[in-house]
This record gives C-alpha cells, sequence and structure tokens, in this order.
C-alpha cells in the first residue's frame, strides 16, 4: 500500500507538470483523448477496414471486444484509482494540503482506472492496423522492395509509438489516469492484439459461435462481479467516488461505468456475427461486385455517412437497464450496417444502374 501510495504521488507530480507545461497543447491533448476512445474502433476504423481487407475488419472487432472484456476484468481485480478522485482522499499529504488538480469534460470517467482502456484499446486496434499493412510490403522479394519494407516497417511503427505515446500523455494530462495505468494499457493491448495475430478460426465462425462466445464473456463477467457481491466486495465502488469528486455533475456518464462498456462490446461482436453470416452479406461481398475498386469505396462513403447519423441517436438514461438493451442494440446495428445492409444497398444499386445502360 505504500509503494502504491509513492506510485500515485509521483503520478500528481507528473500531471501537475503537464497541466502546468503543456497548457498550450490542452486542444491537442484532448483530441488525442478522443482518438484513443474505444468506440472510435467501430464507427471510424472499422468500416474503413472491412472495406478494404475484411480479414483485418473481422479481427479487429474481435481484438477490440476480448481486449475491452479483459481490461474490465483487470480493472475489477486491480481496483485501481483515478487521480482526479486520489487526491481528495489520500492521506499523504500533511495538513489535508491535497495537490490541485484541473478536471475536464472527459475526466470523469467512473470505471476503475488500472489498465487504461483508451490505451489499451488503441494499441491493440493500431497494432492490428500496423501489422495488416505491413503483411502487404513483407511479400516483396527484390532488393529494392525489401529496401522499401524497412523503410515502411520502420515508419509505420514509428507512427504507432507517436500515437500511443500522445494518448496515454493526453489521459495522464486530464487527470484521469496515472502515468502506470496508461503504461499497462498499452502493453497489455498489444498482447491481445499478438495473440489473434495466431487466431485464425475466427475468419470462419458461425453465427452459433459468435452467439456461445458472447454468451461466455457475459456470463463469466456477471458470475465473477456477482461472486465478490456475495463476498460484500463490490465492484462499482468506483461509481459514487466519481460522482462524489468529479467538478460538474454534468461531466459524469452512465455509458463510462463498467456495464455500459460490457453491453456496448458484446453488441458489436454479435452484429458482426449476425452481418457476416447472412445472406445479404454473401450476396454482395462475396458476388462479383466485391472486387470493384468503385464498390468499396461506395461501401466506406456510405458506412461512415451511415453511422454518424447513429451518433446523433442518443440513448435514454433515465432507466439503467433499459439503457443496457438499446446500447446493445445499437452497437449491434453498427457491424451489421457496415458487413450487411450498406454492401447489399450499394451492390443493389449498382446492378440496377448495370441493368439500366444495357
Amino acid at each position: 500500500s505504500i509503494n502504491m501510495d509513492l506510485l500515485h504521488s509521483n503520478g500528481v507530480l507528473i500531471i501537475q507538470h503537464l497541466q502546468r507545461d503543456y497548457r498550450a497543447y490542452q486542444d491537442f491533448l484532448n483530441f488525442m483523448s478522443h482518438v484513443g476512445d474505444p468506440r472510435n474502433i467501430f464507427s471510424i476504423y472499422f468500416p474503413l477496414w472491412f472495406q478494404l481487407n475484411q480479414v483485418v475488419g473481422t479481427k479487429m472487432i474481435w481484438v477490440a471486444v476480448i481486449g475491452d472484456w479483459f481490461n474490465l476484468i483487470f480493472k475489477w481485480i486491480l481496483f485501481g484509482h483515478r487521480p482526479y478522485w486520489w487526491v481528495q482522499e489520500t492521506m499523504i499529504y500533511p495538513n489535508q494540503s491535497s495537490p490541485c488538480l484541473e478536471q475536464f469534460p472527459i475526466t470523469c470517467e467512473t470505471g476503475p482506472g488500472s489498465p487504461s482502456g483508451h490505451a489499451m484499446g488503441s494499441s491493440c486496434v493500431w497494432y492490428v492496423m500496423v501489422t495488416a499493412a505491413l503483411s502487404y510490403t513483407v511479400r516483396w522479394k527484390d532488393k529494392s522492395a525489401v529496401t522499401l519494407h524497412r523503410l515502411t516497417w520502420s515508419f509505420l511503427w514509428s507512427i504507432f509509438w507517436i500515437i500511443q505515446i500522445s494518448v496515454c500523455i493526453s489521459r495522464v494530462f486530464i487527470a484521469t489516469h496515472f502515468p502506470h495505468q496508461v503504461v499497462l494499457g498499452v502493453f497489455a493491448g498489444i498482447l491481445v492484439a499478438e495473440a489473434f495475430e495466431h487466431t485464425p478460426a475466427i475468419q470462419t465462425a458461425s453465427l452459433r459461435m459468435y452467439i456461445k462466445t458472447n454468451l461466455f464473456l457475459f456470463i463469466f463477467a456477471l458470475g465473477f462481479y456477482l461472486s465478490l457481491k456475495l463476498l460484500d466486495i463490490d465492484l462499482l465502488w468506483s461509481v459514487p467516488k466519481a460522482k462524489k469528486w468529479c467538478a460538474n455533475p454534468d461531466w459524469i456518464n452512465i455509458d463510462t461505468t463498467p456495464f455500459a462498456g460490457l453491453v456496448r462490446n458484446l453488441g458489436a461482436l454479435f452484429g458482426l456475427g449476425l452481418g457476416i453470416n447472412s445472406e445479404m452479406f454473401i450476396t454482395s461481398c462475396k458476388g462479383k461486385n466485391s472486387c470493384r475498386i468503385s464498390f468499396r469505396i461506395l461501401c466506406v462513403a456510405a458506412s461512415l455517412a451511415t453511422l454518424q447519423v447513429y451518433n446523433f441517436v442518443k440513448i435514454p438514461t433515465h432507466t439503467e437497464y433499459l439503457f443496457y438493451i438499446l446500447s446493445f442494440c445499437k452497437s449491434a446495428a453498427m457491424p451489421l450496417t457496415v458487413v450487411a445492409l450498406v454492401p447489399y444497398c450499394v451492390h443493389s444499386l449498382m446492378r440496377t444502374t448495370e441493368k439500366k445502360l444495357n
């Protein structure tokens, strides 16, 4: 406990240094925090990659969902505090002179702090994207191509680490994580992504396998929560702390609670399984149009535009269980739209246009 307090107090000094000396970069750091938001995986990265390479897109969803599930379990096991409430409750500062940490609208996360979900989600998904891009260049055999591959390798991995470091600094800057929590998140995300580099079975998974996986993830998480609750251990201990010490009650969002993330991810995985095993997907993405660049570009543009419309759909938060049900449905609708609905509509439109021209 003493070692952890020392780690936290050193982390607070780093946060104070960032908030004092990097004030000019506040907008950029807030932006990078949004870049690391796991929800961007489903609304931006996935629709781009799935239409370009279905294998990579599928892997991306699995990595994001399983990674976030492990993140939830680790958060429940590690009981990590967040800086913005820890400084208010710790007894290590003399005369109750706790440091003043500035809070921002995105500071008041309600779940435990270790490991960082933003850092973990960002690292695992960008790891998938970088390794996927490099897989195209590794096949080059001639000498000049090998040199180009090495340059590309250096460039992409440099970009990867610049993004991860920026996301980590941004999360520490807004006082929602201690430095050790974001570092742990980055390396945990890389481990999850690397594990899926050797799991080809996800590419041929049936809808039944998707449903079984969803049930396992949900039952294990719920069972873990209820088991510890019977032992009088409250895994939602962080929610009242967040509500108590957040500078602005309006910054508290139910969408950041542990079960909200679980439901969102289970919905996304179910929607992917439903879409990939649908007739619409087989008709459109496995047909002759799937090889056309115009078909893929139209699918990317239509998917991104449609998902932005989903972002305007606000789920009511007055009833917690209704929020979880609607959140699951909305999350399932997003990959289903990308995988099946949009490609089928584009395929039908192109086929109709071809008939008219003929």
